[in-house]
């Protein structure tokens, strides 16, 4: 059985219309950078639930970075919480989109899409990552430009960090300094490996991946034409992933 606690909202931030964050006063169990927990509040005298990954680096206040399903069963609920409001938290952490997992390597790319950027601000924000890899490569792919949130905070946390570079794409719109298009396209075509000077190899080249499920298929079945393996623990490869829904 799952064991919750009850928290407080602390926080909350509006990104967009559908877009939110929540800061949490929470009990938690210590966890790693790039995990997930579960939220829950209780709905029509029934308890819903679903995971979301931490946004914070352990240690810190529970953040977590939400995207408003209309139709959905909880996430209308958790936007309408206010400071000092109860939510459910899980205790303990999971998953395993996480520093331990990846093989050494030399380039790390963090790939997401939404709010898949989540664990990825997590890792950075923890900061062993820089002891790890001489290059972290962050592509953030969202449909509009307003979407791409929390790059206040990526750039302070990667400030004097000279291997590291920040690739936002927007699909929809044009947005100097960002790809157009779908990160998978960029990745085919290599368009996107042009624009950094690295190529995605099976040597050098460590790959997280967090996002809607289409994106990470078509982003393993690209990375895979270019050499690239799903890492097993039983058989160490270079993609590790994550579906965030």
């Amino acid at each position: 059985m799952a064991d919750w606690v009850a928290g407080r909202v602390k926080a909350r931030k509006e990104w967009t219309e559908n877009l939110f964050s929540l800061v949490v006063d929470a009990q938690v169990d210590g966890f790693q950078a790039g995990q997930f927990t579960k939220l829950a509040l209780i709905t029509e005298d029934k308890k819903v639930s679903r995971a979301y990954s931490y946004v914070n680096a352990p240690g810190q206040d529970c953040e977590f970075y939400l995207v408003i399903i209309p139709e959905g069963k909880l996430t209308p609920h958790l936007a309408g919480l206010q400071v000092g409001d109860e939510v459910l938290v899980q205790r303990q952490a999971a998953g395993f989109l996480t520093l331990d997992e990846v093989p050494p390597g030399r380039d790390l790319w963090m790939i997401a899409t939404g709010t898949g950027i989540g664990p990825f601000v997590s890792i950075l924000t923890e900061g062993s990552c820089w002891q790890r890899f001489e290059r972290i490569l962050l592509v953030h792919g969202v449909r509009f430009a307003y979407e791409l949130c929390y790059r206040e905070q990526i750039a302070a946390v990667t400030r004097d960090r000279p291997g590291f570079e920040y690739l936002p794409f927007v699909s929809r719109e044009r947005l100097q300094g960002a790809g157009q298009g779908r990160i998978t396209h960029a990745i085919k075509d290599g368009s996107l490996e042009a624009r950094v000077g690295a190529s995605f190899s099976a040597e050098h080249s460590r790959v997280m991946l967090c996002g809607n499920p289409q994106m990470v298929h078509d982003t393993i079945t690209e990375l895979k034409a270019k050499g690239l393996t799903k890492h097993l623990r039983r058989k160490p490869g270079q993609i590790l992933m994550e579906n965030y829904w």
